[in-house]
């Protein structure tokens, strides 16, 4: 392990008896602050509401139902298996976010709810040929993941909290750690890799400081068009990388100090929800309100989906 201790988070009790967690970075929070101080404001201190896309919410979906596959015993694990979760699976994330069904609805009329049931139908359907697509990739019958959705944090030796979700640890016999994560969505390849690389190296960090062990893989699986990407990280651009989060870090913190969140137009701000609000669009944003308390790191369930 590289020099430098790494401390477990803890957790302050506030007087209703909840756990008061610490501003920490994850992946999601990091990258926005990489890509537009200001769309990390809007998300992380002011916390706009964004509408989500359905391919998004079909994200959420997929992931939902890979880590329910590998709850089932082994030779259960089979594309129609798979499949037969879509419905059920749907049906819990609908009751928990009922938001999302709007997305499907077709408005008012005689025939308003057999258009949006046919809607949802269609985009199940979507939903079941990147399930398909995973089943192209590799059998998980012959695997045993360690964990699912796993809550990962931890704190660096500088102080910095790292937290995350990470889709499925491997590990094999000899010890070796293998990070996978699943893609679904349609962002422009180049910058989507880059981005999804960032998230990779981010998990290795937290799970070399916990573990001691650098990961020998970090897997992406493209299940949008069945493609594959594995890289194998090493200790020195851990290290470097470690210090990079530091950086980003301090910066979101000075920012964070003053309220000059800066916008940084780019080709992403396409799909930015608040480009009403950006002075790069001619917007104003709303009144700073101060620095987050406790926790202007978390991330949603959308966040891990892509």
């Amino acid at each position: 392990m590289a020099e430098g201790t790494t401390r477990t988070a803890t957790v302050t009790p506030t007087a209703g008896g909840r756990g008061a967690r610490r501003p920490a970075l994850s992946p999601s929070r990091a990258s926005d602050f990489k890509q537009c101080p200001l769309l990390y404001r809007f998300r992380a201190v002011d916390r706009l509401p964004e509408v989500p896309t359905k391919a998004q919410v079909r994200g959420t979906l997929v992931h939902s139902v890979l880590e329910k596959l590998f709850a089932l015993p082994r030779e259960e694990r089979m594309p129609e298996r798979a499949k037969d979760l879509l419905h059920p699976t749907w049906s819990e994330l609908a009751e928990e976010c009922p938001e999302w069904m709007d997305l499907f609805a077709s408005g008012e009329g005689e025939d308003g709810a057999d258009e949006t049931g046919a809607a949802v139908g269609a985009w199940l359907e979507t939903a079941g040929e990147l399930v398909d697509a995973y089943f192209g990739l590799e059998d998980p019958r012959r695997l045993e993941p360690e964990a699912c959705e796993l809550h990962v944090e931890t704190e660096l030796s500088s102080g910095v909290l790292l937290r995350g979700y990470i889709d499925r640890i491997d590990v094999a016999p000899t010890g070796e750690i293998r990070v996978v994560d699943y893609k679904t969505g349609a962002a422009p390849r180049q910058i989507g890799e880059a981005k999804a690389m960032f998230q990779m190296k981010f998990y290795a960090v937290v799970l070399w400081r916990l573990r001691g062990v650098v990961p020998r893989q970090l897997k992406l699986m493209y299940l949008s068009d069945g493609q594959a990407l594995a890289y194998t990280p090493d200790e020195p651009e851990l290290v470097r990388f470690e210090r990079t989060l530091e950086a980003i870090w301090q910066a979101i913190l000075r920012a964070g100090k003053t309220g000059d969140f800066r916008p940084s137009p780019s080709k992403l701000c396409g799909w930015c929800s608040h480009q009403a609000l950006c002075p790069s669009f001619g917007g104003t944003p709303p009144e700073y309100p101060g620095w987050p308390e406790p926790d202007p790191g978390e991330e949603s369930a959308l966040d891990r989906a892509d």
